[in-house]
């Protein structure tokens, strides 16, 4: 009897949330498989599941217009990486995870060579370049979806997509209790805590960080009991950290769970302060040429997911030009106190969890994947 050849699975995650969810992704996948091999592009957190690394993410996280085309020698150097890999080893199904400007064209490419295709966490084309969604129908026979409304949208537009819940909606307690954050920290319960989230990027630390020095200067002049904690990225490096401001780069979502209001640059991790109740002034800035292009392929109203989700003005943006010191500085003070402001925030928080689904995510999707394999 001829002993079957474990499957093998090709994964691409090239940001650093795309490590984490692919890693539970392939956790819960040899819970059903145990010898399932993995490998592709990815972080350490994927490595530690046992994932083969080809490229990791720190190489890849590359966003805007600019940027984009200055790596594009490098970026097309990967790509033929990949594309030889999937014909040499001939894995049992391609993983896309996120990461639209590499994966859609890697699914072109896999599709070529015969290989079946998930798209788990999809390319956000509701909010800009729609024509992309031709990809996906056509190139792409699995897409699980993790945001509320974009079951349906796809649908419309003749793309199969299963929404599976949002990661989010299983964040746990933290492993540290309260006493053991604020002891760490040197921090007094009893005077407000600001939470700082400037990017998970080095270019985004780049455009942001200044802002948010300036910002938070100007805060604790009118807060004079102010606490201030960054929730450091991991891969980042913060300049010029003013001496009394507190870094936590271990477990950053400590700073969510138990600061009083953030200051977060637009991305997943608005979400996440959502999920964690944390009242928040969203922000973003790019560069000149890249927001240019932005805006002239932005089809959605808001930058927050937390606000398309609930389809309303939730939390303050601020991008662009209006990412002042000012600005953040007016938004961000009313929601340290128990205000109105801060109330309002909350219940459209809840709003949006309801929408998010049941824990058991990476469950769901990791059983739909293997009824495929």
């Amino acid at each position: 009897m001829v002993k079957k050849r474990s499957q093998k699975i090709f994964i691409v995650a090239g940001e650093e949330s795309g490590d984490l969810h692919g890693s539970k992704l392939v956790s819960a996948m040899k819970k059903h498989i145990p010898d399932i091999q993995f490998a592709g592009h990815g972080g350490d957190r994927m490595a530690n599941e046992n994932v083969q690394i080809i490229e990791h993410v720190g190489n890849l996280a590359i966003i805007g217009f600019v940027e984009v085309i200055k790596h594009l020698p490098y970026m097309f150097k990967v790509m033929g990486t990949t594309v030889n890999w999937l014909k040499e080893h001939k894995p049992d199904r391609l993983i896309l995870i996120d990461y639209p400007g590499f994966n859609l064209r890697l699914a072109r490419e896999a599709f070529q060579l015969g290989i079946p295709i998930t798209y788990f966490i999809l390319p956000q084309v509701w909010a800009w370049k729609e024509s992309r969604v031709s990809i996906l129908r056509d190139f792409v026979d699995q897409c699980l979806s993790i945001i509320p409304f974009e079951q349906e949208w796809f649908d419309k537009r003749g793309v199969k997509a299963n929404f599976i819940g949002h990661p989010f909606i299983e964040l746990n307690a933290p492993k540290k209790t309260g006493e053991q954050f604020f002891t760490t920290h040197n921090l007094n319960r009893d005077s407000p805590i600001l939470t700082l989230f400037p990017g998970s990027r080095q270019q985004e630390i780049k455009r942001h960080w200044p802002v948010y020095i300036e910002a938070v200067k100007m805060i604790k002049s009118k807060v004079s009991d102010l606490q201030v904690i960054i929730g450091k990225a991991p891969g980042v490096t913060l300049p010029n950290i003013p001496d009394f401001i507190k870094v936590e780069e271990n477990d950053p979502q400590l700073t969510m769970y138990y600061g009083d209001a953030a200051l977060v640059v637009s991305g997943t991790a608005t979400l996440e302060a959502a999920v964690l109740d944390i009242p928040m002034v969203v922000s973003y800035r790019f560069l000149p040429l890249t927001w240019i292009f932005a805006k002239k392929m932005a089809t959605v109203p808001y930058a927050s997911i937390v606000n398309l989700i609930a389809n309303e003005n939730i939390v303050p943006e601020y991008i662009q030009s209006e990412m002042t010191p000012k600005n953040l500085t007016n938004a961000v003070i009313p929601l340290l106190n128990k205000t109105s402001e801060r109330k309002k925030m909350l219940l459209g928080y809840e709003k949006v969890r309801r929408t998010l689904g049941i824990p058991g995510v990476y469950d769901r999707a990791a059983e739909a994947i293997i009824n495929r394999l």
